[in-house]
């Protein structure tokens, strides 16, 4: 039979019926679980976003507050520690003005040693039985020993304080690094605790995830920190407590060296007093020997003169007995006239002899009294000598004596001044 129509067929296997609703099925079901697995990739995908940017969110309030934490215990750490370097700083200068006061003493001082060393050369300048270990000369070596002993000690103190300020520049300086530290980490935190997302300042970094070999842990840190401020408060109470030794050490020693000073001076003025004295002593001496030798030389020539007297008596009675030896015969007699004037003759030569004695005990005594005059002249130009030094040295103290300590017109005033009663003195009318 012949076909009307041609027809054209794939050259391919035709898929029955049953398996076309298969196959459907098929289709149908491998599109619900695409659909159901993207209906969990999205909805995973979502709660994945929420999660993240909700972690992203607290992370990154969490960090900001961790910076501004960070920013603020910086900034007082920072306060802390300027705070104890602004003390330091004046404590500092505190005690270099100390330094400097206690330099200027010390070099004040040697004006001291020399007037005592100048005292002790003149009083040794001492003639005679003047030349004494007396009290001034006790005191003045004294005075010596002290300025001597005083001088080292301020020396000690003032080379002290010279390495306490070297430790303190050492102190200033960790305390100034330390600062400037934690100012640029300071700035550094700062600047990120104010970026965020849109900041235009942001990038990737290469390994930043990176630890630096010097980091150290919080602790650690914390621990430097407490550390450097109990070396600026240490240091600071240190620094106090030796400008207040170097203080008093100062005022001790001036102290000392004034009631020194003082005793000397008072000693001096007793020994002037008491050599005076003597000398007065001795001029009373000298007028009473002056005189005695007046009246002595008087009766040495009174003497001498009644000594010439006799010699004349006695040739006259030596004649008379010479004459009467040429009475002729028998009236050559020893006869009451004959022994009479030889008992006149006897006694005048026993008068004689007893008169020359006496002027030789008297000349004697006109030399000793020579002699003792000689000595008490000597004994009063060393006494004038001696007073002369002991004023000039006390003359010479007098420039030791600055301030309230100035010479008053008399002690009274000086007592007044010292005592401080200027108010409680009524004034007179």
């Amino acid at each position: 039979m012949s076909k009307s129509v041609s027809i054209y067929e794939k050259p391919t296997s035709h898929l029955g019926l049953p398996d076309w609703y298969a196959k459907q099925w098929e289709l149908v079901q491998l599109t619900d679980r695409n659909i159901n697995s993207g209906f969990e990739i999205r909805n995973s995908a979502r709660a994945l976003r929420n999660e993240s940017n909700i972690k992203n969110v607290w992370n990154t309030h969490i960090n900001d507050i961790r910076l501004e934490n960070r920013v603020i215990e910086l900034t007082k750490w920072q306060e802390i520690l300027t705070k104890l370097l602004n003390l330091l700083i004046i404590e500092k200068k505190t005690l270099n003005e100390k330094k400097i006061d206690a330099e200027r003493y010390l070099e004040s001082l040697q004006h001291p040693l020399e007037i005592v060393n100048q005292c002790i050369s003149i009083r040794d300048c001492r003639r005679g039985t003047e030349l004494t270990y007396d009290e001034p000369d006790i005191e003045l070596k004294k005075e010596l020993k002290l300025l001597e002993s005083q001088k080292m000690l301020l020396t000690e103190k003032v080379q002290a304080a010279w390495e306490k300020l070297n430790e303190l520049d050492k102190i200033e300086y960790k305390l100034r690094l330390d600062i400037e530290n934690k100012n640029e980490t300071l700035e550094i935190d700062s600047n990120n605790a104010n970026l965020n997302q849109n900041s235009s300042d942001i990038s990737y970094k290469p390994n930043a995830l990176k630890s630096s070999k010097n980091s150290k842990t919080y602790e650690t840190w914390l621990e430097l920190c407490r550390d450097m401020k109990s070396l600026g408060e240490d240091a600071i109470k240190d620094t106090y407590s030796f400008c207040e030794i170097l203080n008093t050490t100062c005022k001790t020693a001036q102290n000392n060296i004034e009631a020194q000073q003082d005793i000397t001076d008072y000693v001096m003025r007793k020994r002037i007093y008491q050599t005076q004295r003597s000398k007065n002593e001795m001029e009373w001496q000298k007028n009473k020997t002056e005189k005695e030798m007046e009246l002595v030389e008087k009766e040495i020539r009174r003497l001498e003169d009644t000594l010439r007297s006799k010699t004349n008596i006695l040739k006259c009675a030596e004649t008379r007995l010479e004459s009467r030896t040429y009475r002729p015969s028998y009236e050559l007699c020893r006869d009451e006239s004959e022994n009479g004037l030889k008992d006149e003759v006897l006694q005048i030569e026993q008068t004689k002899r007893e008169l020359t004695n006496k002027i030789n005990c008297a000349k004697a005594t006109f030399n000793r009294l020579e002699s003792l005059l000689i000595q008490l002249n000597r004994n009063l130009d060393d006494k004038q000598h001696s007073l002369m030094t002991d004023i000039m040295c006390l003359d010479s103290r007098s420039t030791l004596k600055i301030g309230n300590r100035t010479q008053q017109s008399n002690e009274t005033n000086r007592n007044i001044q010292l005592t401080k009663l200027n108010d409680e003195i009524p004034l007179e009318s």
